[in-house]
């Protein structure tokens, strides 16, 4: 045989021989950088490795998951284990509690055990699966019950971190107790979302629920079908400007013995949103409530808070002086009586330079547009629901049309024009 052959035959046996040792020196590297950032990232939940046994071809780790109640200090201590096996371009951990998955003297898995695995790529991508049989657990002491067909959990992580797309499918889930009964079946959600700049993540979502049943004892049963939610958000070509778009939707409700009515519908919408300042908002909101929770109230504290709530409030003038649009372009809930219809609008718009310099108040250039319109026989049907209605259409805010009752309201330099009624705004920001 050719020298070179065996030569170069060698060099990839030393090769495979060695890529498991240097993947498992990168995993634990990742599960450290991973317990850092989930640390850092949020007060409710810490991690700690009590040991990380590497060998060539696999490891071995002891850790505790702590949850926690930063208001009142309370927490609650998990201990797993996960074994890790080692191969030529990645690692694959079986993640287990360390006492089992039933408590001592229980049985809530019979047939097989849930799974937990995460498998990770040298080149920053991961998939953590969550495979969960069917089961039931019983409660003797409060009489509840918990039941499942069985669950589907995947998150796949990419391009380092900054990409992420999960699945979640529940055929059905019960629970049962002395005072009420929910049953759902056909959880299906998905999620993909992208990384975009500071606190900015973009992209697509759906949620379904077949549907919902809620009966108790002496109670009339109800039943929501067909919910779901999809919600789209997508940054322009040079990232700038973020639009997103969230819509709920619900099929019908019925109340037993009943016809059933809907559909049911509801979107929310933001338009050419200035993404840099949407940024630091949401930084500011995540800083502001961290702090909240983690520092006690002393006058630097509140020092620090106060500092906080300038920025935010620096940052929303600046979102308002580029220009934006919010609003609910859709609201329909439908009625044994009829249609409950409506859309509301906000805007905003861009200032110069000069504009934005001189901006005192976000409220003082806003504009909107508000049209309600529910049946008339609402009212006539429902008397608490008219106890309600009665000062709004006694000032004018809500008007007869024919058999409806309608509003129509204008909004510009914080005054609000309903119906021709002028209403004062304070300068609330």
């Amino acid at each position: 045989m050719n020298r070179k052959w065996i030569i170069a035959g060698a060099s990839v046996l030393v090769v495979a021989a060695a890529a498991p040792w240097g993947v498992g020196y990168l995993t634990e590297h990742q599960w450290q950088e991973v317990t850092r950032e989930v640390n850092e990232s949020q007060p409710f939940m810490r991690m700690e490795t009590d040991a990380y046994r590497r060998g060539v071809l696999g490891a071995d780790i002891e850790a505790v998951v702590i949850f926690e109640d930063p208001e009142t200090g309370e927490s609650h201590r998990f201990d797993i284990r996960a074994d890790v096996t080692h191969g030529l371009t990645g690692s694959l951990l079986d993640i287990r509690p360390a006492q089992g998955w039933s408590p001592p003297g229980e049985n809530w898995f019979a047939d097989a055990e849930p799974s937990v695995t995460l498998e990770t790529r040298i080149w920053g991508s991961a998939t953590l699966e969550l495979r969960a049989p069917e089961t039931e657990v019983h409660d003797a002491h409060s009489g509840e019950t918990l039941a499942t067909s069985g669950a589907l959990v995947r998150v796949d992580i990419g391009s380092a971190g900054s990409r992420a797309d999960a699945v979640i499918e529940l055929p059905s889930l019960r629970i049962a107790g002395p005072e009420m009964e929910l049953a759902f079946t056909d959880l299906q959600a998905t999620q993909s979302v992208q990384h975009l700049t500071g606190e900015v993540w973009v992209g697509d979502g759906e949620f379904r629920l077949g549907s919902v049943v809620a009966a108790a004892p002496g109670q009339e049963q109800v039943t929501l079908t067909g919910m779901s939610m999809t919600s789209r958000s997508a940054a322009n070509e040079d990232g700038s400007r973020l639009q997103s778009r969230v819509d709920f939707g619900l099929t019908s409700v019925q109340v037993t013995g009943q016809p059933a009515y809907g559909p049911h519908r509801l979107s929310f919408e933001l338009e050419n949103l200035d993404v840099e300042s949407w940024s630091a908002v949401a930084s500011g909101m995540s800083e502001l409530q961290t702090l909240a929770m983690q520092a006690p109230e002393t006058a630097a504290s509140f020092e620090a808070q106060m500092a906080l709530m300038e920025r935010i409030g620096a940052a929303m003038r600046n979102l308002a002086a580029a220009g934006f649009s919010a609003g609910f372009p859709e609201l329909m809930v439908t009625t044994p009586e009829g249609e409950i219809r409506g859309e509301l609008s906000i805007q905003h718009p861009q200032l110069t330079e000069e504009e934005a310099a001189s901006m005192l108040m976000v409220m003082q250039r806003l504009t909107g547009n508000l049209n309600l319109s529910l049946p008339l026989a609402l009212a006539e049907e429902y008397p608490d629901f008219r106890l309600q209605l009665a000062p709004l259409i006694k000032q004018g805010l809500l008007v007869p049309q024919g058999d409806r009752l309608v509003m129509d309201a204008r909004m510009q330099d914080l005054v609000v024009d309903v119906n021709g009624v002028e209403v004062p705004l304070p300068p609330l920001l």
